[in-house]
């Protein structure tokens, strides 16, 4: 279980957020910040997307990627797998968006590698990816830390109400989920019917969060990676 640190988060929430600049090759308008907070020793990197900034797509609806993000982070903190990096919904700069801890991962990680190799650690993020309907898990969304642990970023298009799972994360496909999958599942089931769910209604459409409900029910009622939809494209393009 990996328990993210209040006082980041409250960082997050309170922190003035120094600008430094555009993040290259986002589609966003996505920008490095620097988070300086009276409780930090020092302050930190975080990306900050606003929702003034947001690309509009044909499959999702105006003004909603930010919100989506945060939904990520916290279905993410319920698994009690620490797949996304601390993420809130605040006021920043450029109006309200998404702020996010930057990771700064192990650059000497072959990304390549670990995708086509089918890494054991990748698939608990395979089966995060299945509840939220990640439309979008390229490779270079993943950041390997030097002590083995994986995070993914960039969750912006998720919780379609469709099924739309497009991923690299295909290596595990109709094999039976393990002890500790189920048991992440289990805690994202009972954290949808209290606390989880209640929050992803204040960031989502009612129907998003059902059809989330729903996924998790399937997942645990077959036990099994899920297959690709044939009617959807089930790997990103780039697919790092």
């Amino acid at each position: 279980m990996r328990v993210t640190d209040p006082a980041t988060l409250g960082a997050l929430r309170e922190g003035e957020l120094e600008v430094l600049g555009r993040l290259p090759g986002s589609t966003n308008q996505a920008l490095v910040v620097l988070v300086h907070h009276p409780a930090l020793a020092e302050p930190f990197h975080a990306v900050y997307k606003a929702i003034l900034a947001e690309r509009p797509l044909f499959d999702f609806p105006i003004g909603t990627l930010a919100r989506r993000e945060v939904a990520a982070f916290l279905v993410s903190e319920a698994t009690g797998w620490g797949i996304v990096p601390p993420t809130v919904l605040r006021d920043g700069p450029y109006g309200e968006g998404m702020v996010q801890q930057w990771i700064h991962g192990d650059g000497s990680v072959d990304l390549v590698g670990l995708v086509t190799g089918d890494h054991e650690r990748l698939r608990p993020m395979a089966v995060f990816d299945a509840i939220v309907n990640n439309t979008d898990r390229k490779g270079g969304h993943l950041v390997p830390m030097p002590d083995g642990h994986i995070y993914g970023v960039d969750h912006g298009v998720t919780f379609s109400v469709e099924p739309k799972l497009r991923t690299v994360l295909w290596g595990w496909i109709g094999m039976p989920f393990d002890a500790a999958e189920l048991a992440g599942l289990e805690r994202v089931r009972d954290a949808l019917r209290a606390e989880l769910g209640t929050a992803l209604l204040e960031l989502l459409d009612p129907a998003e969060v059902t059809a989330t409900r729903r996924r998790v029910a399937s997942l645990l009622r077959f036990r099994r990676f899920p297959r690709p939809n044939p009617d959807w494209p089930s790997i990103p393009w780039p697919p790092f």
